[in-house]
């Protein structure tokens, strides 16, 4: 709490000392922006995008601010709260909802011109889209699956699929991940989940796997509850399954070094998302394999989605803003930023264009994900931010032996809490 009260301290001397409609020295507009502090490359990307929209534009000037990803969520809540958000506000898909409820974006319908949103994928356009008005745009949309060592797969005489109509079931995963337990090296494990992330990749990651098994992580017909879909019977069997995987040692929920063990060939499957991509090819090369989402019983299912751009209520030069972001949303722009981290690229004509997904590419089983109805959107719901806790908590509680049942009880009351703290 007191990082949070010295940052909004800090956002509030820079609000007084740099107006968001402050003039540079060359005369231009200064339009201040925030962006999550993700990999490296990426943030490479941007600032080279950055400083090209401001050698560019003879009107605005950018002038952007990193800040710390793990509590990006609460700093940008806490600006709100104080009236000092940027113009222009980088965050993830999910919180769209949140920041729409909350009042903290503009509508982006009278910018955007119908030519641009004809080469953006309909998954973004979908994401960014609340109530039949469009309040987002980014510039890539995210791909999970499972990174294979195709050595060790075959090695252990494991199947390799080709696409999204050959997955694995979940008879062939628990094959599969038995068959690798014989060859992955002493010190080694089978599978590696990333529990060293926190925060929304448990939503992310497993809730589609909830989702396979025939649960989910809200009623998505009324968005008023989690109960009996994140606690019956279909999830509660996905929550025993995903349990056997830790006390049989396949898995931890205390990795050391999850990326060192997959390139140095101590672990045999990752499961990961698109950004991996460069670093895992890289140490690879021809052995990286990507794997589709398994089929564990009521279809495969993956997450979507990723980090974009709005325009915030507070902002005074909104045309200044949505000039940046229509700059960012230009194929080349685009192109640039996904060279850097393997993402989905969210303009049409760069996506066809890049051979990496295009059929027989190294992440066609993306595009295939996304285009053959594998991927579901996070729920519509400003009560996310529950869901994101409620799942974070039940998987480590699981990992850690704690009672499937009750672990999936606590999340389910985490979830609709947040739900009737929305009604109040």
């Amino acid at each position: 709490m007191k990082s949070v009260k010295l940052f909004v301290f800090v956002v509030l001397v820079l609000a007084l000392a740099m107006p968001m409609t402050a003039l540079a020295q060359d005369g231009k507009q200064q339009v201040t922006l925030w962006f999550h502090s993700g990999q490296g490359s990426e943030r490479d990307a941007l600032g080279e995008l950055i400083d090209q929209f401001n050698a560019e534009s003879m009107e605005y000037e950018i002038v952007p601010v990193e800040v710390p990803e793990g509590s990006y969520a609460e700093q940008v809540k806490a600006a709100a709260l104080a009236g000092d958000l940027p113009c222009v506000l980088d965050f993830d898909g999910p919180f769209v909802y949140d920041y729409v409820f909350s009042g903290d974006l503009i509508p982006l319908d009278d910018y955007a011109s119908e030519e641009l949103l004809a080469d953006v994928l309909p998954s973004i356009i979908d994401q960014g889209t609340v109530d039949g008005q469009l309040w987002s745009l980014g510039q890539f949309d995210s791909g999970l699956a499972l990174w294979g060592n195709k050595a060790m797969l075959e090695e252990a005489g494991v199947r390799i699929p080709e696409g999204i109509d050959d997955t694995w079931t979940l008879d062939e995963f628990n094959s599969a991940i038995e068959a690798l337990a014989g060859v992955v090296p002493e010190g080694g494990y089978v599978l590696d989940l990333q529990f060293q992330l926190t925060g929304e990749w448990f939503s992310y990651a497993f809730g589609p796997w909830v989702q396979s098994f025939g649960g989910d992580v809200i009623d998505r017909e009324t968005m008023e509850t989690a109960e009996g879909v994140l606690n019956g019977p279909e999830a509660v069997a996905f929550g025993e399954w995903f349990q056997s995987l830790f006390e049989q040692g396949y898995t931890t929920a205390t990795p050391v070094d999850p990326i060192a063990d997959f390139t140095e060939g101590r672990v045999a499957l990752s499961y990961v998302g698109h950004w991996m991509y460069n670093t895992y090819k890289d140490a690879l090369g021809d052995d990286l394999v990507l794997i589709p989402q398994p089929d564990l019983g009521a279809g495969a299912v993956t997450g979507m989605g990723s980090w974009n751009w709005g325009i915030t209520s507070n902002c005074d030069v909104p045309e200044g803003a949505w000039a940046f972001i229509e700059f960012m949303m230009q194929p080349a722009s685009i192109k640039l930023m996904t060279d850097a981290n393997g993402a989905v690229p969210a303009s049409l004509t760069v996506l066809e264009q890049d051979e990496r997904y295009a059929e027989g590419g190294d992440m066609y089983i993306y595009s295939q994900q996304l285009s053959g109805g594998v991927a579901l959107p996070r729920p519509a719901t400003a009560a996310y931010a529950g869901i994101q806790t409620g799942m974070e908590d039940a998987m480590n509680a699981i990992a850690r032996g704690e009672d499937v049942q009750a672990s999936l009880d606590a999340a389910v009351d985490t979830i609709d809490s947040a739900i009737e703290n929305l009604a109040q």
